[in-house]
Formats: C-alpha cells, structure tokens, sequence
C-alpha cells in the first residue's frame, strides 16, 4: 500500500511539474543550422528579426531540425546520408540523447514530431533494398520503436497534416547507397510521390507527376493550415530544360505546377532549396540557391508575383509580413513587398530554416 501511494503521489507530481517550453529558451522563432568562423557546425535559435538567441555545436554538418510541440527541445538531423541526429536541451544547451540509424538505413535529414510530442518520426533510406522508410522513436527516452515504408524511393522532407493524424512525405524518387556517397543511383527510372500516409504506415494517397517530369525530384515540403501542400522539386533531367519547380496539391486532386516566365525560369539551374507560405498563406515561394534568386507566387491564380536576387539564398519560412529567409553568405532578411537585410551574423547558414510555431 505505501509503495502504491508513494507511486501516484509521484504521479501526480510528475503531472504538475511545469514544463520548460519555447519561451524559457529565449521564445526563438526559427531553428537554423549554421558553419561558424571556427570551424564548428551548430544549431541556432533565431528571431524574425535575425538575432541569435542560442547556438549549440553539432558533432558536424546540419540540415533541417524537428522542434518539439511543448517542450524546448530539438532534433537536429545530419546532412543526408548522415546517420546520427542529436536531441539537444535548447535551455541549458545540453545533448540529452542522440539518435544513431540502424543498421542498413541512414537518415535524410528531416523529422517531425507528432501533434503530443510522444514520437518523432524521420525520413529514413533503407539502401539495401532501395526503398524509403519512416523511423518512429519514443521521445521519453528516443529509442527506437518501429518503422514503416514511405510509399517510395528517397524520402527526403516529411511534415504533419492539419489533422494531426497524417504525414505527407516528399518521396524525391532517387535511389542512392552509402557506399557511393549522393550520387544517384536510378535515374533513368526514377518516379516521385508526393504519399500521405497515416502514422501507422498505412498508405491514404499517392501523388505522382506526369511523365514527361519524372526526373522532377520533390524534395520540400510545406503546409498550409487548411491542408494545402506545397512541394519544391530538384530537376534531374536535360538541363536545357526549364521545367516547373513548385507544385501545389489538395488530397483528392491533381496536383498544380507553378513556374515563372522562362526568362526567369531558365536562371534557377533546375533547382528549388525551400519553400514556405506566408503567415496568411495567400502566397508561396521558393529559394534557388543555384540561381541566386527567391521566387513568390499567388497561391490562388499561380502567378508569379516577384522575382527576387539574393546571393545563395535557401532557408526560407513565415515571417510576421511575408517571409524571413537565410543565405550562406551569413544574411538573414525579410521579404514583404521587397527585401531588405534584418542581421548579418558571423556565420554560413545551411539550407532550413523551421518554424518553430507554424503559422500559414
């Protein structure tokens, strides 16, 4: 009996401890990895404005971060075809776990959590068998719980849908091995799917692209409150041509492609970085590294509504007017009706920026 009340005592205790969120590590707005002047590789905390609230080392090269729904924790995933992402305390700065692939699989360098912050779930390679897998882990002490296939070859960027019941995977379609490092395996077969699947594994619906852009990679992914996807695609095929780079899709329907007049098409190599609504989600864009250029579109009629240069510009989300967006030259900036220059940290962004707190 006394070992009975000391146990729901502590229960009720443990139900009542407060927990450290967002706001208790300096209520950052974004997590962005970075390459700073001494060599080392980390994790930052940023504000729309630009300011570093915290920065945290990684034991090398970044892409993307999950952050967790409540607490103020985040999972930061190694560049593909990494094979560790560490669990980082964004209070104290500490590493309080980190997640190794099993055997056979390697990480893609994304991740999300479900809607109560219990399982994270990433996007995963099992190179064997050349097909994607989804990782899910038990975020008490982020063991590894299961997996399931991710309805395709290559996932790489995985969000969760509106409902919270679903995960929409961007399945790039590119088959790759450890053992020959990023270089792309099946191209001449390779076929995309933009799949949402229940978190379960349970496949819902697939989305594939017309033939003619079967080399069209979908690689990033973002969400609009009412369910609308937005894709940004890597194009693998003849670079003399200029084919579409941002898709837009709502479940049940085909999906729309988004281009750009060719004479600013033609500019952007065939390659999209990120992509992100606006905080109303009347508007997406992309960035194109390799162009140098950010491109904005009417989600409504699909036009193009400003074309933007910005040397090796590719983090890019929901600012408090129009988006915030990252380059590897060190600038965070501001896109509203044009852009302009919020910081200039010391500092060589990689490639996200991740809403901590969603907006569009």
């Amino acid at each position: 009996m006394t070992s009975r009340r000391h146990f729901l005592i502590g229960l009720a205790a443990a139900s009542l401890a407060p927990v450290r969120g967002w706001a208790s590590a300096g209520a950052p707005d974004y997590l962005a990895a970075a390459l700073f002047p001494d060599g080392t590789y980390q994790l930052a905390g940023l504000e729309a404005s630009g300011e570093i609230v915290f920065s945290l080392p990684l034991p090398a090269r970044g892409h993307a971060a999950a952050a967790h729904p409540h607490r103020a924790q985040a999972v930061a995933f190694a560049r593909r075809p990494g094979t560790f992402a560490v669990v980082i305390d964004c209070v104290t700065g500490a590493r309080t776990a980190q997640l190794d692939a099993p055997a056979g699989r390697h990480f893609f360098g994304h991740g999300v959590f479900s809607p109560d912050g219990a399982r994270l779930y990433t996007t995963e390679n099992d190179f064997e068998a050349g097909e994607g897998v989804i990782g899910v882990w038990n975020t008490d002490d982020f063991a590894r719980v299961g997996e399931f296939r991710s309805g395709g070859i290559g996932p790489h960027d995985m969000r969760l849908m509106p409902d919270g019941k679903t995960l929409v995977v961007a399945n790039g379609g590119i088959e790759t091995h450890p053992e020959t490092g990023r270089t792309k395996l099946n191209l001449p077969t390779m076929q995309p799917r933009l799949s949402y699947l229940t978190l379960t594994g349970t496949v819902q619906e697939q989305v594939t692209l017309p033939r003619a852009l079967r080399k069209n990679s979908i690689r990033h992914l973002a969400v609009r409150r009412d369910g609308l996807v937005g894709f940004a695609m890597q194009w693998q095929g003849d670079k003399t041509q200029h084919p579409p780079l941002l898709g837009l899709h709502k479940r049940g329907a085909a999906p729309r492609l988004l281009t750009a007049p060719v004479a600013e098409q033609s500019t952007l190599q065939g390659y999209a970085g990120s992509i992100a609504f606006d905080a109303r989600g009347e508007t997406v864009a992309i960035t194109c590294p390799r162009g140098n250029a950010l491109h904005r579109f009417d989600v409504e009629t699909g036009a193009l509504t400003g074309a933007f240069g910005l040397e090796d510009v590719c983090g890019l989300g929901p600012g408090p007017e129009g988006y915030v967006f990252t380059t590897g030259t060190g600038i965070v900036g501001a896109l509203t009706g044009k852009t302009r220059v919020s910081a200039r940290p010391d500092c060589q962004w990689d490639n996200h920026l991740i809403p901590i707190r969603p907006s569009a």
